[in-house]
């Protein structure tokens, strides 16, 4: 392993392990000692990696608060409180939005489907705008404090950068969105706007809304924000299936499952 600090790879291991039992090592040319986790997100923290990676994945993925979380984890030997499982959301939701992000750039469909869901935040309604293609796989979702033209834009704006741009866009018929389509995607997108095509997005919805519901909103915009596009990635990287009415087996749901999380505990595991 090569040293975090020079990258000499003129670098020891140990024969003692830290506490929590990772592996030691000893950097011959700047003389410093470090382990596994030095140099990464995960330094200094008092449980294994794997651990609270497995906590945030709960958090973001099931309907657990963050007391039912520390209670279930104590029943195991692990004793923290619910404020760790909030300063590790904080900390943690970022970076696994952004390595998802980066994983699936460039991998959506040319036919995308626009809608806006209502959110509660600090006891005000806010707008979650989100954007699936035609196989049901998200394309991008951005929160915003209002619902006309510059939040249209600026969702748009947002979703290029992780997609290539359409060839259609279905929305609802708010009066913000061919502007927004014209200006954003260009004059070549068919923008369309017919009774019960957006069926798919607004049925979509129900994922947040069912995840979000049990937590009766959310106290700041920023932790609104930062949750549900984690949320959001999140989903999108477990779903089993990538085309519309594809079928998938039990057993091979259940593969998919656990080869992806090994996978994703070792793209956030790196840092």
């Amino acid at each position: 392993m090569n040293c975090p600090r020079c990258a000499s790879s003129s670098t020891n291991a140990s024969a003692r392990r830290t506490a929590l039992g990772y592996l030691r090592f000893w950097c011959s040319s700047c003389r410093r000692r470090f382990n596994e986790r030095t140099g990464t997100p995960f330094n200094r923290l008092q449980f294994p990696t794997d651990v609270v990676l497995l906590i945030l994945r709960w958090r973001l993925r099931y309907k657990l608060s963050l007391r039912d979380l520390a209670e279930m984890f104590l029943e195991r030997g692990l004793v923290f409180t619910h404020e760790a499982v909030r300063d590790w959301e904080v900390r943690f939701a970022p970076m696994l939005t952004d390595k998802l992000r980066k994983r699936r750039r460039g991998s959506a469909g040319p036919s995308w489907y626009v809608d806006e869901t209502y959110v509660k935040v600090g006891g005000n309604w806010h707008y979650l705008y989100r954007a699936i293609d035609r196989d049901g796989n998200l394309v991008d979702c951005r929160l915003s404090e209002r619902r006309d033209l510059d939040a249209a834009s600026a969702f748009f704006c947002k979703a290029l950068e992780v997609a290539d741009a359409p060839d259609r866009v279905t929305t609802d018929k708010h009066n913000a969105y061919p502007r927004a389509v014209r200006e954003e995607l260009g004059d070549g997108v068919t923008h369309r706007t017919n009774a019960y095509l957006n069926n798919l997005i607004e049925q979509d919805h129900r994922g947040i809304k069912q995840r979000y519901g049990p937590m009766r909103g959310f106290g700041a915009f920023h932790t609104a924000s930062r949750f549900c596009m984690a949320f959001e990635e999140l989903r999108s990287y477990y779903r089993p299936t990538r085309t519309r009415g594809e079928l998938v087996s039990l057993q091979a749901r259940r593969e998919l499952h656990l080869r992806k999380t090994t996978e994703l505990d070792q793209l956030l595991a790196a840092g």
